[in-house]
This record gives C-alpha cells, sequence and structure tokens, in this order.
C-alpha cells in the first residue's frame, strides 16, 4: 500500500526561501530595487533582478546582461555558478528553491472540472525551454548589441511571467514615475503573465514544462547531478504507481534522473515499497 502523500514540508521550504530571497522589505515601501553588494550574487531559483524585494540576481538575467559584453570575470562566475548548482543538484532547485515553481503549484490547486496532465504534442513542446535558452538567452544578447557592445536581456525583456509578477507590477503600482511610462511592452507581459496564470490552473507547471531556460539549464545536468534519485531494483514491482505520482509525466524506473524530474519527492511517497530514494551519490544499486 502506498504511504500517504505530503508535500507541506516541500512548500514550507519554498517558502521560506522565496521569503529569504525577497527580505528587502523597505524595497516594497519605497517602490525601489536593492543594489547592494548581495545583487552581484546569483540566487539559485528564477527570481527577478527587479523585484523590489529581491536581494539576489537570477542568473538567467545575469547571464544576458553580461553575455555580450566585455565583462568576462563576471560572464565566467555567472556560467560557472549554473554549472555548479545543475552538477550539484539539478533539477532540484526547480522543485524545492524557486519562487515562480511554488507560485504555479498553488496556482494549480485552484479547483478545475479538469486537470490536463497530458497531451498530444507534450513532449515536443516541452523541447521549447531548450530553444528559447539558445535563441533569447544566448545568441540574441550576444549578437544584438548596442554600439557599448551591450546586449539587450531577451527573455526578461519579451517573455518572463516571473519577471512581470514579481518586478514589472509591484514596481508600476509602487512608483508614479514607471506608472507614466508603460506602453505596450508593460501590456504583453501582462497578456503573457495573465496566460501563465490561467495554464498553471489546469497544467502542472505549465512555466517550467514548456519555458523556463533556467529550468533547461539544470534539465541537462539532471542524469548527471551529485543529488539523485535511485530506484532498488531488487524492491521495484514495476507497479507503476511512481509514474502516476509524478506531476511533471517522468517514469522513475524507466529513468529515476529524467531530465523533467524537479525531485519533488511524490514518486518516492508513492512506492508502495519503499523502492525509491534519494540523496547524493553512493555505491548502493
Amino acid at each position: 500500500m502506498a504511504r500517504k502523500s505530503t508535500q507541506a514540508p516541500r512548500h514550507t521550504v519554498q517558502a521560506l526561501w522565496a521569503l529569504l530571497t525577497n527580505s528587502y522589505f523597505q524595497g516594497f515601501a519605497q517602490g525601489k530595487i536593492y543594489q547592494g553588494r548581495l545583487k552581484n550574487l546569483c540566487v539559485p531559483g528564477l527570481n527577478c533582478y527587479s523585484c523590489p524585494g529581491a536581494v539576489g540576481a537570477c542568473p538567467i538575467g545575469a547571464l544576458q546582461a553580461v553575455i555580450g559584453s566585455w565583462n568576462f570575470k563576471f560572464a565566467f562566475y555567472v556560467a560557472g555558478f549554473l554549472m555548479f548548482v545543475g552538477a550539484l543538484m539539478g533539477r532540484f532547485v526547480c522543485g524545492w528553491l524557486c519562487p515562480f515553481g511554488l507560485v504555479q503549484e498553488l496556482l494549480h490547486k485552484i479547483p478545475f472540472g479538469k486537470k490536463i496532465k497530458t497531451f498530444r504534442g507534450d513532449r515536443l513542446l516541452r523541447r521549447l525551454k531548450y530553444v528559447i535558452l539558445l535563441v533569447f538567452v544566448i545568441l540574441l544578447p550576444l549578437f544584438l548589441v548596442d554600439i557599448l557592445g551591450q546586449g539587450a536581456p531577451w527573455f526578461c525583456k519579451l517573455i518572463c511571467p516571473a519577471g512581470t509578477l514579481e518586478g514589472g507590477v509591484p514596481l508600476v503600482l509602487l512608483n508614479k514615475a514607471m506608472r507614466g511610462a508603460v506602453g505596450w511592452l508593460y501590456a504583453w507581459k501582462n497578456a503573457v503573465l495573465a496566460a501563465t496564470v490561467l495554464l498553471s490552473v489546469v497544467i502542472y507547471r505549465p512555466f517550467c514544462k514548456y519555458i523556463c531556460p533556467l529550468g533547461a539549464v539544470y534539465a541537462v545536468f539532471n542524469p548527471i547531478s551529485v543529488f539523485r534519485y535511485r530506484v532498488d531494483a531488487e524492491k521495484c514491482t514495476r507497479c507503476g504507481a511512481c509514474a502516476r505520482a509524478c506531476p511533471m509525466q517522468a517514469d522513475p524506473v524507466a529513468n529515476a534522473n529524467d531530465p523533467e524530474c524537479i525531485r519533488c519527492g511524490r514518486c518516492k511517497q508513492a512506492c508502495p515499497t519503499g523502492a525509491i530514494r534519494s540523496g547524493f551519490r553512493d555505491k548502493r544499486p
């Protein structure tokens, strides 16, 4: 019999991490962005630099800002940070340390007639996040530069709904000068955010599955990360309970470290024989 499933501990960690990384409360009161020394450091998850409460930098935003510039030292830092975090934890970050991931999960808890787990073309559409990473985060900022050699943060500027929710909306509401400067781009970003919110009610983490370039980076490291999932072949009865429980539609028996796995732990909770475990590398099967 499967053990009782609860995600309360994970949601608690998500909420506390979101609070910690957005703890500059003075920014919300003044409608200003924190620009202290901590802003030179990246946080693991997708957390907008422009959020009034953000005390660290989003790695995707930081990468776009420096990839086309001459600031090679910082560019190497951001790339190295992403590789280090990815190699250490993979998409554990997505499941436990990303504020926008928590927002999507809470939205998905809203009652709705029929939730959509998968659909025709779902797997193909999941490759879109890799295209967005390549085009909007790397190629456009690298080659479309101004006379000073600076590229624009195209993903943040045109797509990122997390940035709109965490940065754009609060700053416009709190800052009179910004309210007078909004135009079509702000309207477009709010439309993208509204679509993401609506889709999140019926589809589990649609932004993470199909759009997020940070998820694409960490997904590459999932199969080789130090923190990983393992299935004990001797205990596994191949009942399929773990695959049915996975909200990302991964099958732990087929691939315990599927690139889509966000390490949420639901498969472990669903396994009736305790065949699935997670942790840092060990020599056990």
